[in-house]
């Protein structure tokens, strides 16, 4: 069993800062890949950006430049440090963690960007 926990999720004015972390914890053996996806009201989820075990990172076009994922290995965590957020940036955030063939999910934290 693998748990991912979120937290830093909150209310920021645009162009503000929010950093959040996903911490895995249970029967981890190898954790691959991580990242980050993110659902708004009445949309799919989508993807923010992920982070291999080595630290290759693929970001969508949309948050490049603004936000930066990293993840310490040893305390199988990552980090997403968002930047200059936008309204559009609001959405619920969602870890996510590759383990073999398993994907593992997060409950989701709640970002909320006013203008």
């Amino acid at each position: 069993q693998v748990q991912l926990v979120e937290s830093g999720g909150g209310l920021v004015q645009a162009g503000g800062s929010l950093r959040l972390s996903c911490a895995a914890s249970g029967s981890i053996f190898n954790i691959g890949a991580m990242g980050w996806y993110r659902q708004a009201p009445g949309k799919q989820r989508e993807l923010v950006v992920t982070i291999s075990r080595g630290g290759v990172t693929n970001y969508a076009d949309s948050v490049k430049g603004r936000f930066t994922i990293s993840r310490d290995n040893a305390k199988n965590t990552a980090y997403l440090q968002m930047n200059s957020l936008k309204p559009e940036d609001t959405a619920v955030y969602y870890c996510n963690a590759k383990i073999l063939i398993t994907d593992y999910w997060g409950q989701g934290t709640q970002v909320t960007v006013s203008s």
